[in-house]
């Protein structure tokens, strides 16, 4: 049996699968963000430790020979994430996650060094992890200079788990520490915030070990003590492992919290100027491009929340038949954007408002809003170099086939829909654990899904959608400058 354990946003999962990679049952616990202030988003790095427990927990009590029998752990994540701990690995403050833009000074500010883009192969967008501690140093000097070691969310359950400083490349490259191309530590980059590699966990690949379960734990959830634990990967890597998205040309298309195109390469390809995020992916020698979007289901859960439907009511309202856009566009920027724009002030917009402007309408905007917020990510993606001619969607919001058709005819692709089954990031957690437990073939192990049905672009409506993405193209530059 293998473990994979999935720190998201909004709760931890615990997965188990067999040798033949056969899900055999999951724990789940939830968690809470922190909002203390506009654009600040946190959380208590304790609070991960008690949803694991109890995610084990639920787990034990379903599974419990089952889980004994785990012979390899492994572990994904929220990325981005400073957890800063002093030395005596007590946490300093409450972790200040991916999505908050606190430190979008900061980011300009080391952005405008060009050893940065030069050596990670990207933007520093506000919310990666070198920016947040910039801040720190500027607006919590006392808690700066206890920092001893900064940790990423997942690998500060690693910490927990084996008591172990460790961390892998999926996850590293999105600090802006990291130099992406040789996959190590930048010292260079380190000292540009005041950091040098002494507070950084050291690094090993996402399919090798990187450490073992702690005794205490072992005793607690009846599995052997020193059970190796993978290096494993941040979120969208670890789901990029679950889905088989691992060789080149390999791309998938993830309605979560956020929403990421994604796409897997076999070199290392950087295009900082198109505001793509290139990272190294979780597999020796391999990394990834994505565009990310900041607000997915979080938009459609934002309007479920002022109307007081649930989010699988209002969809179910636009019935099967993909509809022509009517007009009225939805900019999903509720919380700032990252590509294309890495804009943290902008915000979001409905337009073309009228008194027929139903509910049913506004949902349809914010559909379509989100399909051409991934066909923005798209275009960046070819300025990059990487021109995809397919995808396979992922996440909650996959489960609406009215959008799934929305993003196949904005993107002009067809999308992939997996067989039943759970092919996220804690499955993909799971395979690294395997992989690092018993030395497989990453390739060998992590293949794609069968593929349950595909959606075609509407051929019909192709016109009127690409005349609506050109509208919503217009509307960034229209409203930036009137929002703060």
């Amino acid at each position: 049996m293998y473990l994979g354990l999935d720190l998201g946003t909004s709760g931890v999962k615990a997965l188990l699968i067999d040798a033949g990679q056969k899900i055999i049952g999951s724990g789940h616990a939830s968690l809470d963000v922190s909002r203390p202030h506009p654009g600040w988003s946190e959380q208590n790095p304790a609070d991960w430790i008690r949803a694991c427990e109890t995610a084990i927990a639920e787990l034990k009590a379903s599974h419990p020979k089952e889980l004994a029998a785990v012979k390899g752990i492994g572990l994904s994540g929220h990325m981005h994430g400073a957890t800063l701990l002093d030395a005596g690995d007590q946490v300093l403050r409450p972790c200040i996650l991916w999505n908050d833009t606190r430190s979008h000074a900061e980011a300009a500010a080391l952005d405008a060094d060009p050893r940065f883009r030069q050596l990670t192969g990207n933007i520093v967008f506000p919310g990666f992890t070198a920016p947040k501690l910039a801040w720190v140093k500027n607006n919590e000097p006392s808690v700066f200079a206890k920092v001893a070691k900064v940790l990423l969310p997942k690998d500060f359950l690693r910490l927990w788990l084996t008591g172990e400083h460790i961390s892998e490349m999926s996850d590293s490259a999105g600090t802006s520490w990291l130099d992406v191309g040789k996959r190590r530590w930048s010292p260079e980059l380190l000292a540009a915030t005041s950091l040098d590699e002494r507070q950084m966990p050291s690094l090993v690949e996402g399919t090798e070990k990187a450490g073992a379960l702690r005794a205490e734990l072992a005793v607690s959830w009846g599995i052997a003590s020193g059970t190796p634990v993978a290096g494993g990967a941040g979120d969208n890597a670890a789901s990029a492992c679950g889905m088989g998205t691992v060789g080149a040309g390999h791309a998938f298309v993830s309605l979560g919290t956020s929403g990421v195109l994604f796409a897997a390469n076999a070199s290392y390809l950087p295009n900082p100027a198109s505001a793509v995020h290139t990272f190294c992916h979780a597999l020796p020698n391999t990394w990834h491009q994505m565009g990310v979007i900041l607000s997915a289901t979080d938009s459609l859960n934002w309007l479920s929340e002022i109307s007081g439907k649930k989010a699988g009511e209002l969809t179910a309202e636009l019935g099967d038949v993909l509809r022509a856009p009517s007009g009225v566009s939805f900019l999903p920027y509720l919380s700032g954007e990252r590509t294309p724009h890495n804009d943290s002030a902008i915000r979001g917009s409905f337009t073309g408002l009228a008194h027929e402007s139903s509910r049913a309408v506004l949902t349809q905007a914010v559909l379509e809003g989100v399909a051409f917020a991934f066909r923005d990510s798209l275009e960046a993606l070819k300025t990059a170099g990487t021109d995809l001619t397919r995808v396979t969607a992922i996440g909650g919001g996959s489960r609406s086939r009215y959008w799934l058709k929305a993003i196949a005819t904005a993107l002009q692709v067809p999308v992939d829909i997996p067989a039943d089954g759970d092919f996220g990031a804690a499955f993909g957690a799971a395979r690294l654990g395997l992989i690092a437990a018993t030395g497989a073939d990453p390739l060998a192990v992590c293949t794609a899904p069968r593929t349950d049905a595909t959606i075609e672009p509407d051929v019909p409506l192709g016109g009127a959608y690409a005349d609506a993405y050109q509208r919503y193209r217009a509307l960034y530059p229209a409203i930036k400058g009137m929002t703060a």
